[in-house]
């Protein structure tokens, strides 16, 4: 699957079950990991769950295995690997501990560089 459709069909997903504040990172350069981390806030640790579900269930329609899951058992924070895409699903108060979108819109400077 393409990575722009698995990125439309996830927002798609996330949109119809009330996922919030749906961002996309491009992390394309950056790390050797993936190409882009999606992140969305739930409302409760059931409701990220339930998301982590549906996207599971969508992917899983269209013929696409996921590489993993972690943290889906009553977790305020769940990580599910789609390969080209990484989506991190959070309660509101797990984003703004970790601000996983400030971490990766840090630029290098060349002095930083190798």
């Amino acid at each position: 699957m393409q990575t722009k459709k698995l990125l439309k069909m996830i927002e798609a997903v996330l949109n119809e079950r009330k996922g919030q504040n749906i961002t996309v990172i491009d992390v394309q350069g950056k790390t050797s990991v993936t190409d882009y981390m999606m992140v969305v806030t739930s409302t409760s640790e059931r409701h990220a769950k339930a998301l982590c579900n549906y996207v599971l269930e969508k992917t899983k329609e269209n013929s696409f295995t996921p590489l993993g899951v972690e943290g889906d058992q009553g977790s305020d924070w769940v990580l599910l690997d789609l390969g080209d895409v990484i989506l991190h699903i959070f309660t509101a108060q797990a984003r703004e501990f970790y601000q996983l979108e400030k971490l990766w819109s840090i630029e290098r400077s060349k002095e930083q560089s190798v």
